[in-house]
């Protein structure tokens, strides 16, 4: 680590990265690729060691005999918690305009609605692949595929698996008419979706279009494939926003600071609400087409500006 500075996060800082968060978290984009950019754009993408409120060097693990280096606490890792933390916004969004939906899911815990309780057993399933290779993947994966180039290119690959899908969704006998619910899907067919938002471990493919499109090939309609993504961003963005404060927490908000951190989540709240309506409509009017070109611009962007 080259230096020892101080790094509290300005407030207009704070509401760019939650716009960002919120916006591109749902819609099927890639949020990591946005967040680059806009770690760029804003010049928070130089790493060094950062303090605490006091001025003190921050760590992560402080130097000890056995480990005389310690493990520096770093502004990439503290930004990284906090948009990850920032999560709990888009997590409200969701909460508040499924809150009906969150209700029969809760009743179905509790043994009084048939459809709440599978639609809990499909998001459970989903959670398993993604889960286990978070687990015994995650640190690997962090280390070895986050870069410009591994994002460019899900971009590219994601985009060309969407048109594809939408091409053959329009052709499929049961376009515009499907009234499958989410909840309406087998064991195998939730496994299926779980399984395929694996593939968005690899940075740059977006969580919210994997599943997407796998519930495009279960046979749900455009908005209830959508509305199954969300749902499952609920324990998958939770549990994540959960372990990050519990592990990294209270070191990011004190380096930080506190009221960007509040900031950063009432942003992120208000952006995912509108992104998460403005996705439905989109889909439902268009398909998933607008997204794949605008992925495509993005990643010649990226290419340009920030290279491999």
């Amino acid at each position: 680590v080259p230096a020892v500075k101080a790094s509290r996060l300005t407030y207009g800082d704070a509401a760019t990265l939650g716009i960002v968060e919120g916006l591109t978290e749902y819609l099927p984009v890639s949020s990591t690729g946005h967040l680059l950019v806009a770690n760029q754009a804003l010049g928070l993408n130089e790493d060094f060691q950062i303090t605490a409120s006091d001025g003190s060097p921050a760590w992560v693990k402080p130097p000890t005999a056995a480990n005389p280096l310690g493990e520096p606490f770093t502004r990439k890792r503290a930004l990284d918690a906090y948009t990850v933390m920032i999560q709990v916004g888009a997590i409200a969004a969701v909460l508040l305009l499924y809150r009906s939906r969150v209700r029969k899911m809760t009743l179905g815990i509790l043994g009084f609605d048939r459809m709440g309780f599978l639609l809990v057993r499909n998001i459970v399933i989903a959670l398993v692949p993604a889960v286990a290779l978070g687990l015994s993947l995650g640190d690997w994966i962090e280390e070895n595929l986050f870069s410009v180039k591994a994002v460019i290119i899900a971009l590219a690959v994601g985009a060309g698996l969407m048109l594809w899908v939408q091409a053959w969704q329009s052709r499929s006998s049961w376009r515009g008419t499907s009234n499958r619910e989410p909840s309406d899907l087998s064991p195998g067919e939730a496994l299926f979706v779980g399984v395929a938002q694996c593939v968005a471990f690899w940075p740059g493919t977006s969580r919210s279009m994997m599943a997407i499109v796998a519930g495009y090939l279960t046979g749900l309609s455009p908005e209830k494939a959508a509305e199954f993504s969300f749902l499952l961003g609920l324990p998958t963005l939770g549990g994540a926003a959960l372990l990050t404060a519990l592990k990294h927490g209270p070191v990011t908000i004190d380096a930080l600071g506190l009221g960007p951190t509040v900031i950063g989540c009432v942003v992120a709240f208000v952006a995912a609400a509108a992104a998460i309506k403005f996705l439905v409509a989109t889909l439902v009017r268009f398909g998933l087409g607008p997204f794949a070109i605008y992925r495509l611009l993005f990643a010649v962007g990226l290419l340009l500006t920030l290279g491999w």
